[in-house]
């Protein structure tokens, strides 16, 4: 039997040497090429870190209000009969903003009216009364006097007769007794007279009491009618309109809200982590886009909402040409005065309050990566609360590129 042998091939051993070679070659050309990349001086920018006092302020966002707002309510029941006024009309304190009817009201009214022309007339016949009443009084009281002067006629006559010895005693007794009796009589008659002018002054102001009572319910209906022409009561602008045509209407029910144009206030959204830093008090620069306007915060809010807290600012100067209520603005609000304090000209890219890996220029005109971290921003001052030191120079360009290397070589 024949055996067949294999030969033996001795470059397949060559190859294998070789290909592992140029393997081993190519990932140390990775491994070095990563380590350092050359870049053009061109293409890069640069920030360099400056040390010095600044002032913080927090950036915040919000919108105009007005100072001055007044909600329209129905004064009656009633159905919106006409509709004068639409939002964002200029409007004056006299303004009429819509038209309520209330047939029922206009029949109160002058139902009102009918009852008060009553009671002043009946006041008016009252009056008529009572001094015919006082005129019997007095008529009396005169006939009470004119006995007491008859009486005393009588009793001086006796006197004279009584001393020429023609009257007897007994006459000259009865005319001192009706001289005495008629004076009584004038006396009760007077008391009698002056409580009837008293009970009569009680009476009449009762009358007039009830007329008052009266006149201020008609005052009131008439005041209610009135008000049915539902008026702006400031200067400013119609807001909102709540109703519509035609629709029925409670009483107290909101129809419109009216707001001042010209006296404002700023509602801002402060940053959650800067509003516990910000005071009362503290100073506001508005931007409105067509300048700025300082203010100051007068009220913070405790209820954080969406990473924000609200606050409201007193404008403190004159307001720009497109200042309006619900104008879009953004704001600048003091928080504190720190010194010695490292930051940057801010750029895109840089986050606030962040750590970010970044490359540093150093003296062998290369860049290296390092850890920064950023604090607050401040009027386009970043703060740089370690990684970097004043005078180092921070690139400011894209670089994402080249983030996989720890360290670029700049070419000139």
């Amino acid at each position: 039997m024949k055996i067949a042998l294999t030969k033996k091939q001795p470059w397949k051993k060559w190859a294998a040497i070789a290909s592992f070679t140029l393997l081993m070659g190519y990932a140390g050309y990775s491994v070095s090429g990563k380590a350092t990349k050359s870049v053009p001086l061109k293409d890069i920018s640069f920030q360099t870190v400056v040390q010095g006092n600044l002032t913080i302020y927090a950036n915040a966002y919000g919108e105009f209000a007005s100072a001055k707002e007044r909600l329209l309510t129905a004064p009656a029941l009633g159905k919106v009969s006409e509709i004068l006024v639409r939002p964002g009309t200029k409007v004056m304190p006299d303004t009429v903003i819509l038209h309520l009817s209330n047939p029922r009201l206009v029949q109160e009214v002058n139902a009102a009216n009918g009852q008060l022309a009553q009671q002043l007339a009946q006041r008016e016949a009252f009056k008529y009364e009572q001094q015919s009443e006082r005129l019997n009084y007095q008529g009396r009281i005169a006939d009470i006097e004119a006995e007491i002067e008859k009486a005393e006629l009588e009793l001086s006559v006796n006197k004279n007769l009584m001393d020429l010895g023609v009257s007897s005693k007994i006459e000259l007794q009865r005319a001192k007794l009706a001289v005495k009796q008629e004076s009584k009589k004038l006396g009760f008659e007077n008391k009698k007279y002056k409580q009837f002018i008293e009970m009569q002054g009680y009476q009449l102001t009762q009358r007039d009491i009830t007329i008052e009572q009266q006149r201020a319910q008609v005052n009131l209906l008439e005041q209610q009618l009135d008000d049915m022409k539902v008026k702006a009561g400031i200067n400013g602008s119609l807001q909102t309109l709540e109703i519509e045509l035609g629709q029925s209407v409670q009483l107290g029910e909101s129809l419109a809200k009216v707001g001042s144009d010209e006296e404002l206030i700023a509602r801002l959204r402060l940053p959650q982590n800067q509003a516990d830093q910000i005071d009362i008090n503290a100073a506001v620069l508005i931007d409105t886009q067509k300048g700025i306007i300082k203010a100051h915060i007068t009220r913070i809010e405790s209820v954080v909402n969406n990473g924000s807290v609200l606050a409201e600012a007193v404008i403190d100067e004159a307001l720009t040409s497109n200042a309006r209520p619900a104008l879009s603005i953004s704001a600048q609000v003091f928080v504190r005065h720190q010194q010695a304090v490292s930051y940057i000209e801010q750029v895109p890219g840089f986050r606030p309050r962040s750590k970010q890996s970044l490359f540093v220029r150093d003296t062998n005109n290369s860049l290296i990566q390092r850890d920064v971290t950023f604090g607050e921003l401040s009027k386009n001052k970043l703060i740089i609360t370690s990684g970097l030191t004043p005078g180092e120079q921070l690139v400011s360009s894209d670089t994402q590129q080249y983030n996989k290397y720890p360290q670029l070589l700049i070419i000139e």
